[in-house]
């Protein structure tokens, strides 16, 4: 089982730290997984959910632990000669990241090789899928 904090989160949505690589190596120092938005601007890299914020570096974002929401289609075209895990959607029911996986949309049906995003949005009786992306991480690793 995944266990991908969202943007970093771990307990909550926290929009002051979100997406930054400090409140990222913190989730990931904790052995979690980190789901992060990604932006290509003018030939780099940045992290922000709306807008490019904090450049990175592509060694950065090629970390395995990563799952790189790509905001925009050149983005997407960017990633595609990279060792990073991405993807890109809007409110699709599913989208299929690069390495197989079902970003699931809240709400939506759950299959083995799902990944389950912000389940806290839906009323999921259970999870039967491949991972679990929330702001609320944390209490989902403990009651597993």
């Amino acid at each position: 089982m995944f266990y991908i904090s969202h943007r970093g989160n771990l307990n909550g949505p926290d929009t002051r730290y979100e997406n930054s690589i400090e409140y990222i190596n913190h989730a990931l120092e904790r052995g979690f997984d980190v789901e992060v938005d990604v932006h290509y601007f003018k030939g780099n890299f940045y992290l922000g959910h709306d807008e490019p914020t904090f450049q990175v570096s592509l060694d950065f974002l090629e970390n395995k632990k990563l799952w790189c929401h790509a905001k925009s289609m050149d983005t997407m075209g960017a990633f595609y000669k990279t060792k990073c895990h991405y993807f890109w959607h809007e409110t699709d029911a599913v989208t299929l990241t690069n390495k197989g996986y079902y970003w699931t949309y809240p709400g939506n049906k759950l299959f083995e090789n799902s990944i389950c995003v912000l389940p806290e949005k839906s009323d999921y009786k259970s999870f039967f899928c491949k991972g679990i992306c929330s702001d609320y991480i944390l209490k989902y690793k403990n009651n597993d």
